[in-house]
């Protein structure tokens, strides 16, 4: 795998501008977990003053001598409890500590992944559909879902514990060193074979992680493709064959995963084996001083505490530097994904476009998916306002792709498409877009009620609008017939319907919008005869004064148009006039 296109500098500068409006909140985490340095520094001093207070006869430290009164300073009952009382306090001063740092923790991360999917999911809507086409969904379902909780996981869980662990460790060294500055010596000999450690395996981590990535979305993949086909998967008895197909795929990201779990053992035991050789060497050292008489045995405890918390912040910033690896590498998938280009450009100067009068004009139209491999061909022609254009040619012929680039989910590769007069590039896009009602072959239903799906086209219509345009779609008498009328769910991409009922549906939404222009690409191809004829009446009501491209095989369907547009292989073969 390649190493990716960005710099962990990049990342974290793009990582640092998605989460500026919550840098407050970060700021006030980083805080709240420096606490935990001065309570670390807490955690051994009870045992000190146990050992070499209450069972030796060492004089008490300052700060016990000033709280305790003059009496009890020579107790070693009330030097005990004092101890055990400094042990219960810094124990529950730790779980404020933590509490607190977990539950804005929680909240912050949260909110990050929320604004960072919000995002992503705004754009994925506005890229190309070549990138879909091309990519699938389930990858861009993948980078959504999975791919964003790496910005809570490198902003809140990865880069803080980092700086306030290089913090926690820099005052346990001049802890150590104020007690015993050859033991603090010894003890940060180790601390370059942790960046060594780093540098070496930070590499062979991010390429192992972007293979479990990329693996982990292929086998999505096909449980997003097999599902939405699930009727054809059954028809064709193909459980079996799809469920060792996606069990291929998840191995080979299972084994991904393996071999990066693997690289990451290796780090966290050669991790563990340098601090073990530093606290040997410490120990070493540290009971030959106590044998010399240079510390007490309650001063080497208190090294040895200090040690293992020491030893602790340099471990956290060694495996965080690992474990960032592959969160570095899911944002960065993310990031991708930001950075793919919206699909088409929008001038910020656009022409507003309130109602269009619905003239449009071909000017020696091209078009390819692909460089080098063109769609369209010189296309040229020019219908009216309200007059009806009847396109026809075999499948593949780019009868789709010509009204796709009329509502400019492409741009042409050549020449030009003007909306009365003027090119469509010139417009502001959602205005464009706003002129078009659609109504496809396989109508598109959300899994919501029939009355949220029909005022999908014009948020905010009223429930009176709403059945007017059912009723001139031929579907409110059917609606009303069902259990829970307007309100009855119609389920996944509204399978609970029937063809013809989905298609009226569709019909009512593009009834229900009003636009000049209407597409209707292969309306009545899926239905029977006698849902055709309903359907074919409800269009013709639609079609009235809109310009109109209807898209057919049958040439019955076009009887009713201008002029008829015969596609083949990309070019237009003939235009005549209706009889």
């Amino acid at each position: 795998m390649k190493a990716g296109p960005y710099t962990d500098f990049a990342l974290y500068r793009r990582l640092l501008r998605q989460a500026q409006p919550y840098w407050l909140h970060i700021v006030s985490i980083f805080l709240i977990s420096l606490l935990a340095a001065p309570l670390a520094l807490l955690n051994p001093l009870p045992l000190k003053i146990a050992v070499d207070n209450v069972l030796g006869s060492e004089p008490i430290p300052g700060f016990l001598e000033t709280l305790l009164p003059a009496d009890a300073t020579h107790s070693s009952t009330a030097i005990l409890f004092s101890a055990l009382g400094l042990l219960l306090v810094v124990a529950i001063l730790n779980q404020l500590q933590v509490l607190a740092e977990w539950l804005l923790q929680t909240y912050t991360g949260e909110k990050l992944v929320l604004d960072f999917r919000a995002r992503l999911f705004h754009h994925v809507q506005r890229i190309s559909l070549s990138y879909h086409d091309y990519r699938g969904t389930a990858d861009s379902l993948y980078r959504i879902q999975n791919d964003a909780p790496a910005i809570q996981e490198i902003a809140i869980y990865g880069l803080i514990p980092l700086v306030t662990s290089a913090i926690t460790l820099s005052a346990m060294i001049f802890v150590t060193a104020r007690i015993d500055w050859q033991l603090a010596l010894v003890a940060m000999t180790v601390a370059p074979l942790y960046f060594i450690l780093v540098l070496v395996y930070r590499q062979p981590l991010r390429t192992r992680w972007r293979d479990v990535t990329s693996l982990e979305s292929s086998a999505m993949s096909v449980v997003h493709e097999v599902l939405t086909a699930v009727r054809i998967v059954k028809a064709f008895g193909r459980e079996d064959q799809e469920k060792d197909r996606f069990v291929r795929r998840s191995q080979e990201g299972m084994w991904a995963r393996f071999r990066a779990a693997f690289a990451e053992g290796q780090f966290g035991l050669l991790i563990s084996l340098t601090t073990a050789i530093g606290t040997v060497a410490v120990l070493f050292i540290g009971i030959r001083h106590v044998q010399s008489g240079t510390l007490t045995l309650g001063q080497l405890l208190l090294v040895i505490g200090y040690l293992t918390q020491l030893y602790g912040p340099a471990k956290t910033i060694s495996s965080k530097a690992a474990g960032l690896q592959s969160n570095l590498v899911r944002v960065e998938r993310a990031f991708l994904l930001l950075d793919e280009p919206a699909d088409v450009p929008d001038k910020p100067d656009g022409r507003p476009l309130s109602r269009a009068l619905g003239a449009v004009t071909f000017r020696n139209v091209s078009f390819g998916y692909d460089k080098g491999r063109p769609v369209l061909h010189g296309i040229s022609f020019e219908i009216e306002s309200g007059s009806r254009l009847g396109i026809t040619g075999v499948s593949g012929a780019g009868k789709s792709t010509l009204v796709s680039l009329l509502t400019r989910f492409y741009d042409p590769t050549e020449g030009r498409i003007l909306l009365d007069g003027i090119d469509l590039r010139d417009y502001k896009l959602a205005d464009l877009r706003n002129q078009f009602a659609i109504v496809l072959q396989e109508p598109m239903l959300f899994s919501t009620t029939i009355l949220e799906n029909i005022a999908y086209a014009r948020p905010g219509s009223s429930m009176r609008e709403v059945i007017e345009a059912a009723k001139a779609a031929n579907a409110h008498q059917f609606i009303v017939r069902l259990p829970e009328g307007y309100d009855t769910p119609v389920g996944e991409r509204g399978m609970t319907l029937s063809g013809g009922e989905r298609q009226r549906i569709a019909l009512a939404r593009a009834f229900l919008k009003d636009a000049p222009i209407l597409i209707l690409d292969e309306p009545t191809s899926s239905v029977d005869v006698k849902t055709e004829a309903v359907i074919m009446e409800a269009m013709e009501r639609l079609m009235q004064g809109r310009t109109t491209f209807m898209i057919a095989h049958r040439l019955s369907t076009l009887s009713g148009c201008d002029m008829r547009l015969t596609m083949e292989d990309g070019l237009p073969t003939v235009i005549v006039d209706r009889l």
